[in-house]
């Protein structure tokens, strides 16, 4: 039996991940659970459900909030930091699911690696603000890390059984998201709405307005990076609207191994789950017989500039990624709020990389130190401007 720890439980993954968990019984039990404060009717209905050991809130009144409710729950309920950290290394977990959004995973994926968990990685902003960190946490404790991202999760399983060292080029697939085919012009007037309906996945918010800009795939580049070894001029990103092949991985003599699927993220988070087994599939599954054809096209970078500065952030390294995703992550929480446009995200990430002078070897303190700077950053050119 695997007891898992899942970070991040109410949100899109988190959900997902509890799906797969009940259809597997025999297999999959929930150790601990940890959310934010903005579902917990949601949380509550988990806690009732799963019956958790331990239970992880962000503040006091969401932890009194919980207890009140939970009169006879046998379980732990702590709250803060401290407690996020102590889901992620809860003793009778074996799995890690880190499916928290943004920088936040980055602490609680390095504490489960020192720890002895699998993690199952569903949170690109962990690799992308402290891939460096993550790897060396790898290396050192001789830890095991799996993407769920669907496309990591191709790659992963397209490198089953393949020596690092063969792989000429890493083709990661993007959808395209809603605007695929704008022109700047036209990116100027889209509206929240538009942004956050996206024409293949259903996700959160954040993942969302990131798929839309092209960020999201600029992050996954900077992942690909630490996960598989490979340096920026290997990762090509190609445009494919229909989302069948999640990515591919073209080898030195010439040869490209794709993974094809339906668009399902229980696929990728129980193969994750799974490994090295594979299970009885989640989804529906995919009729080749009855797909549409397969297209790939060049994605454009002067409409989508994130994804240029993505692949210059990946190239640099240092503290730059950590900027770059930072000040992403406060530009598109603005836009949520309606503060500033859509167009205007990708300008704001660009004035933070232009002003931050990057560090080479970055330790934890100092990437969170950044991580934090960037989005001050962010906030004060908005202060700026509206003055």
């Amino acid at each position: 039996m695997k007891k898992i720890s899942l970070l991040g439980s109410t949100g899109s993954i988190g959900c997902q991940t509890l799906e797969v968990v009940s259809r597997n019984p025999d297999k999959l039990k929930i150790a601990a659970l940890a959310a934010g404060k903005g579902s917990l009717e949601r949380f509550l209905n988990q806690i009732h459900q799963y019956e958790p050991e331990f239970v992880a809130v962000p503040d006091e009144e969401s932890s009194a909030w919980l207890k009140a409710r939970l009169k006879g729950y046998k379980g732990e309920i702590s709250y803060g930091q401290p407690a996020l950290a102590e889901a992620a290394v809860f003793s009778s977990a074996t799995h890690l699911v880190v499916a928290v959004v943004g920088s936040l995973g980055l602490v609680p994926t390095l504490e489960g690696i020192a720890h002895g968990k699998i993690v199952a990685l569903a949170n690109k902003e962990t690799l992308v603000a402290g891939g460096h960190l993550v790897d060396e946490a790898l290396k050192k404790y001789q830890g095991t890390l799996i993407p769920i991202d669907s496309e990591h999760s191709a790659i992963f399983q397209c490198l089953k059984g393949e020596e690092r060292k063969n792989i000429r080029q890493i083709w990661l697939t993007a959808s395209g998201g809603p605007f695929r085919g704008y022109t700047k012009e036209k990116l100027k007037t889209v509206t929240k709405d538009q942004v956050l309906n996206h024409p293949i996945w259903k996700m959160g918010s954040k993942i969302t307005v990131d798929s839309a800009s092209l960020m999201n795939k600029g992050l996954e580049v900077i992942e690909a990076k630490w996960l598989f070894g490979v340096s920026p001029d290997q990762i090509r990103v190609v445009v494919h609207p229909q989302g069948i092949v999640h990515s591919m991985v073209e080898f030195c003599d010439g040869s490209i191994i794709a993974q094809l699927g339906a668009p399902d993220m229980r696929t990728p988070i129980q193969i994750a789950l799974s490994y090295p087994d594979r299970w009885g599939s989640p989804s529906p599954g995919l009729d080749i017989t009855k797909s549409s054809s397969l297209t790939f096209e060049d994605p454009d970078f002067e409409v989508f500039p994130c994804l240029k500065y993505a692949f210059e952030a990946a190239q640099v390294g240092g503290t730059l990624p950590a900027v770059l995703n930072a000040a992403n992550e406060a530009a598109v929480q603005f836009f949520l709020e309606e503060r500033i446009s859509f167009f205007e995200i990708p300008k704001l990430v660009r004035a933070a990389m232009k002003e931050h002078p990057v560090q080479s070897f970055p330790n934890l303190e100092q990437v969170l130190e950044v991580d934090q700077w960037g989005r001050e950053f962010v906030k004060s050119e908005l202060v700026h401007e509206s003055a």
